[in-house]
């Protein structure tokens, strides 16, 4: 089996002079990714480290960068799935994390529970030996001044899809949610076949876009299940975000592979940044 691994960093509208940097910084998750593929890591190794690059670059809203709530702060959700073990780890309406996707994967291999929020979340991550943050550090001047402005933005999420040398896949996803949203809310990038899916005699799927509807029609699910019958995941890709538009009324966007290490990405949202790297590319690949 070839590795490949496939990144993007959000759907929707974004200001025009940060489209190429939003590319460059997909290019570099790509790369960060596969070279943890190329370590020995596993399909879910992969997914971690590329989606933690995109947390801690301030421009994606993940991690450091995440818009901010109606109340002024970070609450972040991510969550990870491993095909071949068919196991996931999620967390959700998280502070004080760098890394939600970190938090995500101690979640995944305490084995205990897929999905936990809020406080319960950040007593796990200290009871795990997460160390975390202040809330200053995850803000950005940018995301604070969009938050005075009350300036609408619609900035995506963050993710990853892989497939690994013995054919493993794995799928992450990570987000600072909605701008302005209620303190509490969760959204489909904590929830295991909304925006995160992996099947490991399938393929794996990260998606990013209006939550709710992404969440109405279970989207990252939805595409996985679209692979049966040996449909390349390009086609695959553009019925799942045709179901987005049609059933759930909804913009976004969805990276995917199946399990022979075949791509796909589409998006119905204005702008969609995504990159991916195997074997053949020699370099982070654009999937414009």
């Amino acid at each position: 089996m070839k590795p490949v691994i496939v990144v993007h960093g959000g759907a929707g509208r974004v200001p025009e002079e940060d489209e190429e940097e939003r590319w460059e910084g997909c290019r570099r998750a790509a790369l960060a990714g596969w070279r943890r593929l190329l370590q020995g890591g596993s399909a879910l190794d992969a997914v971690e480290e590329a989606v933690a690059f995109l947390e801690d670059h301030p421009l994606f809203n993940a991690g450091r960068g995440s818009v901010l709530n109606v109340a002024g702060e970070v609450e972040m959700d991510a969550s990870l799935m491993d095909g071949k073990q068919f196991q996931a780890g999620a967390v959700g309406a998280v502070r004080n994390i760098r890394n939600p996707i970190r938090l995500a994967r101690r979640v995944f291999e305490d084995g205990k529970h897929i999905l936990l929020v809020a406080e319960g979340a950040e007593r796990f991550a200290r009871d795990s030996g997460m160390t975390g943050c202040s809330a200053e550090e995850l803000v950005t001047e940018r995301q604070r001044a969009r938050w005075e402005a009350m300036k609408d933005t619609n900035l995506g999420t963050v993710g990853a899809v892989a497939v690994d040398g013995t054919g493993g896949v794995a799928a992450a996803t990570s987000t600072g949610g909605l701008h302005r949203k209620r303190p509490g809310r969760v959204g489909d990038s904590a929830l295991i076949g909304a925006g995160t899916y992996a099947d490991g005699l399938w393929g794996a799927a990260s998606v990013t876009g209006d939550g709710e509807a992404i969440m109405r029609v279970v989207l990252a699910k939805t595409a996985v299940d679209l692979l049966t019958g040996d449909r390349h995941p390009q086609d695959a890709a553009r019925l799942a975000v045709a179901v987005l538009g049609e059933r759930g009324q909804g913009e976004g966007g969805i990276i995917l592979v199946d399990c022979k290490g075949r791509v796909g990405h589409a998006h119905n949202a204005p702008f969609m940044s995504c990159a991916f790297m195997d074997e053949t590319s020699g370099a982070p690949l654009l999937l414009r």
